[in-house]
């Protein structure tokens, strides 16, 4: 008699930074397509409650793993559990983050330090400890959420952001062809928190630059889903993106201003 084969495992995803604005409508879209997600934050509060919101509304089962980012040993917690062979994961979604609003000079070192650990260094971590799994297996994805930003002249936030766009390039090139996706998010300016903890108004950038993170989310996993490297939501900032090569570098460092006022 043929012996029964085991039952696929969980569909799991990992998302930093769930809480609230990008993060937490990308949990929220992702919640009816996996079975398991495992949501990444320091404020267990705000992680219990984002939580309960997605078992009541989706049926997921949610795991709930409070880490600081910016701290390594949390950082190689949340590694540890991307990595466990008993509990894939099929897509990682690094998107935890923040912006400083003070020019690099303006700023301690050590700020600058912790911006940067939380931005490049747990992308960095995390990814490795996912996509060593995912490529063993021959399949998964990790989607990185970057910036427009990136593709401007501005200071230690874009250039982190310009790490993150070509790290995903790379990545999805090398492990791509090995069935392991890889997408980097760019967004422009969207409606979150984001600006307002930096205590920046949205009237620092014109309305019509400023998105939902709804849209930007939908967007971004419907490009997932196509299998694009880099998805700019919007046709308005694919056009800025587009025209930002061809504008010269010290007219771009102009705009230093806009988005931080």
């Amino acid at each position: 008699m043929a012996s029964t084969p085991p039952p696929p495992a969980p569909r799991t995803a990992v998302v930093t930074g769930p809480t609230a604005g990008i993060g937490r409508e990308l949990a929220r879209q992702l919640a009816p397509s996996y079975d398991v997600l495992v949501l990444v934050s320091r404020t267990r509060d705000r992680l219990e409650a984002v939580a309960e919101e997605l078992r009541a509304a989706h049926g997921v089962t949610v795991e709930v793993l409070v880490a600081d980012l910016g701290v390594r040993e949390d950082v190689d917690r949340v590694a540890e559990r991307l990595a466990d062979p008993a509990r894939p994961v099929h897509l990682l979604v690094n998107n935890a983050g923040y912006g400083l609003k003070h020019p690099f000079l303006d700023n301690d070192v050590a700020t600058e330090q912790a911006m940067l650990d939380v931005l490049v260094t747990a992308v960095l971590r995390l990814s490795h400890a996912a996509l060593g799994p995912m490529v063993a297996r021959g399949e998964g994805a990790v989607l990185n959420v970057s910036s427009v930003a990136g593709y401007l002249p501005r200071g230690t936030y874009s250039a982190a952001k310009a790490w993150v766009t070509s790290f995903s390039e790379w990545a999805d090139l090398t492990y791509g062809p090995q069935g392991v996706r890889s997408m980097a998010l760019c967004p422009g300016f969207t409606r979150t928190e984001f600006h307002a903890r930096m205590d920046v108004s949205q009237g620092s950038a014109p309305g019509f630059l400023w998105m939902d993170a709804e849209d930007v989310v939908r967007e971004g996993l419907r490009d997932l889903e196509r299998g694009r490297r880099i998805s700019v939501p919007s046709r308005r900032y694919r056009a800025i993106v587009i025209a930002l090569r061809y504008v010269p570098k010290p007219v771009l460092a102009r705009l230093q201003g806009m988005g931080r006022r």
